[in-house]
């Protein structure tokens, strides 16, 4: 062999070298465990967490397939309860004779109880024909949930599709973004709450490109910060920020597509967030990242993940960052729990 093709060789394979002990690194820097902990039905997705009463509260939906589909039954709600993060139980199963309900996501309202929001869509077979959001609301205790029902929103913009994805609470009132599908483009509705059931009009946000999915966050000043998915033109996610009374928005777009868009604000002040990776040839992860008010994102590890997955929910505990998430990469799609060091993270 020429020393030429040798030197070659040997720089390729140190670079190779380099960039696994890169991506191991990454891993063993910030992560210090990943567990499933729910698996018992065919299909369990979309995941959301948190803690409440001293305790980690983890939903996500049981049912047969992605969608119920011809031959499949509707989603029910699973919500577990643990102490440690490793031992968990059930703490309520919701379901709704001839509603699909999927995608929940938990917050503690000011009076001190679990709401547990929901999509309910109405599916003839594998087509969707309509949905509207529903509720449950715990008990003081967070062991007794009620049975979900329609959330009531705002006539000024009520339509046969809407989505309210997520709600935050913020001194006293509780805000989340409907997404209403219908033809070509879907409308965004910043909307604001007091009791979790009925929810009035803040502004319409000026989003192009269908979008859906979006979570958002407060500073302690009272900044609003919204993470947004898109499904047309470059599909890129948005970041958007606004003061109260939180009707004119500044949003940069991301470098990248979004599925289950999650963050949280660390003591510091960064953003971490949890969402779907795309890659190469059709494949699919959950990661973490740093966002930036500016567009930018910066991946900073890989869960364990693959096939249908994303959809996280993240708690900020002591020292640690716990994100549930779901993922199909050990066959059938299943619940996980990665712990993470915030020390490690604050290093950043």
């Amino acid at each position: 062999m020429k020393r030429t093709n040798f030197i070659w060789l040997a720089t390729t394979w140190l670079l190779l070298a380099a960039i696994v002990q890169a991506q191991e690194s990454a891993a063993q820097k910030y992560l210090i465990s990943v567990e499933r902990i729910y698996d018992r039905a065919p299909h369990s997705a979309f995941t959301d967490l948190v803690e409440f009463n001293g305790k980690l509260y983890c939903t996500f939906r049981e049912g047969s397939g992605h969608v119920p589909g011809k031959q499949g039954t509707n989603g029910t709600i699973r919500i577990l309860v643990s102490a440690d993060g490793q031992n968990w139980q059930s703490a309520a199963l919701l379901a709704e004779d001839g509603v699909d309900l999927r995608d929940p996501k938990l917050s503690v309202t000011p009076d001190g109880r679990l709401m547990a929001l929901m999509g309910g869509s109405f599916y003839e077979a594998e087509t969707l024909k309509g949905g509207q959001t529903r509720v449950s609301f715990s008990d003081k205790l967070g062991k007794s949930f009620s049975a979900p029902q329609p959330v009531v929103i705002d006539a000024r913009i009520r339509s046969q599709r809407d989505w309210l994805w997520r709600v935050t609470w913020h001194r006293g009132a509780g805000y989340g973004v409907v997404y209403q599908s219908g033809g070509e483009e879907f409308n965004a509705q910043l909307v604001s709450t007091r009791d979790g059931i009925h929810y009035q009009l803040v502004t319409s946000l000026a989003i192009a490109g269908r979008p859906n999915e979006t979570t958002l966050r407060f500073t302690p000043d009272g900044e609003m910060i919204a993470w947004v998915r898109r499904e047309a033109g470059s599909q890129n996610g948005f970041i958007g920020t606004s003061r109260a009374p939180y009707k004119d928005w500044l949003w940069k777009e991301q470098p990248v597509r979004l599925g289950g868009p999650e963050f949280i604000v660390l003591p510091n002040g960064k953003l971490v967030g949890a969402t779907r990776g795309h890659l190469e040839g059709g494949k699919r992860n959950t990661y973490l990242a740093w966002l930036e008010r500016d567009g930018a994102l910066m991946e900073i590890v890989a869960l364990p993940s693959g096939g249908d997955t994303s959809y996280a929910g993240m708690v900020l505990r002591g020292n640690k960052l716990l994100v549930s998430y779901y993922a199909s990469h050990e066959g059938k799609s299943a619940i996980y729990l990665a712990t993470l060091s915030v020390q490690a993270l604050l290093k950043k």
